[in-house]
């Protein structure tokens, strides 16, 4: 099994063993674009492992801050109540890069990044970058993908 994230096409497909596509979802990567430089708030590209899975039996839309739940579960009025608060919700997939000096270790370390493949509120666009260098879903979607993929699961990130 393994994840292709399509940048031009902002989607993540899930692949079996044989390349054959067998969930593709529409996502959200970095509006500022591709890259692999810390603070540049852009998404990694390259080959990729999930390194962590995070919040396993959480409900839809619990939030996250520093990978711990919160006990919030994400409303409208919550989000008014926190105006430019980067939503974590529902469940994180933690990508470490696999490639040393591209997007592994030193300043292009995807996982010291805060990287990950997670939750988004509904009312954020998907299928247009929009992110802050993760890879935003839909909360069904991402709960779904979750479930599908164990630890080290290959995650190629394409920008072509």
């Amino acid at each position: 099994m393994q994840i292709e994230v399509s940048i031009p096409s902002q989607t993540l497909c899930l692949l079996d063993d044989a390349g054959q596509v067998l969930r593709k979802f529409a996502i959200s990567t970095a509006l500022k674009g591709v890259g692999e430089q810390k603070n540049s708030y852009c998404t990694p590209r390259g080959m990729h492992v999930v390194r962590a899975k995070i919040g396993d039996g959480q409900p839809l839309g619990a939030v996250f801050q520093a990978r711990r739940p919160t006990g919030e579960v994400w409303t409208p009025e919550l989000h008014v109540q926190y105006p430019g608060r980067d939503w974590i919700l529902t469940r994180i997939l933690w990508l470490s890069g696999c490639e040393p000096g591209f997007n592994r270790l030193g300043d292009v370390d995807s996982m010291q990044r805060y990287i990950y493949i997670h939750g988004t509120p509904d009312s954020e666009p998907m299928g247009e970058p929009h992110s802050h260098g993760c890879i935003r879903m839909r909360n069904d979607d991402v709960e779904a993908l979750f479930d599908l993929v164990p630890l080290h699961t290959p995650v190629m990130v394409r920008d072509a």
